[in-house]
């Protein structure tokens, strides 16, 4: 997993651990792991990864959502992948979503156009090669991010 700047991997900001429960906001900067329960919003430009042993319900406005446990929200992202095992239900919005074999998504889906910052906006051209590297980084993202030992 790389770390938005570019280099090295990105940061943890935050972990709810199994036999968690958390009720209300959460706001993070880079990357927050969940393995217990959260009921809410969640509101962040960052990563979040809904882990095997983790469940979700509310909204969720995040960068990327990545997930192998069960969700079920109003989501709003920029990219989604749901894994084998995981189950997604609700509404999704999001230029980019990925269900895998053995995933569940039960719900609503309206694919929108990515956001791009105003000055990719003006540099269309260079902004190919940034999506390409990003769907990338999502590949396989269960076992990078298991193998790099982000599990809290």
């Amino acid at each position: 997993m790389k770390a938005k700047n570019g280099g090295g991997k990105s940061q943890l900001n935050g972990f709810l651990d199994a036999g968690s429960h958390l009720r209300g906001e959460l706001h993070f900067d880079d990357t927050f792991r969940i393995e217990g329960r959260l009921t809410g919003k969640v509101d962040s430009d960052g990563d979040l990864y809904v882990g095997q042993g983790g469940e979700v319900q509310g909204e969720v406005r995040v960068g990327r959502l990545f997930v192998t446990g069960k969700i079920d929200a109003k989501i709003q992202a920029q990219r989604v992948e749901v894994a084998a095992g995981g189950q997604l239900r609700g509404e999704v919005s999001t230029p980019c979503l990925v269900i895998d074999e053995g995933a569940i998504f039960e719900g609503q889906a309206r694919m929108v156009e990515r956001e791009r910052p105003a000055a990719a906006t003006s540099a269309a051209a260079t902004s190919a090669p940034a999506t390409s590297a990003a769907a990338s980084a999502g590949e396989g993202f269960v076992r990078r991010h298991e193998a790099q030992g982000v599990t809290g």
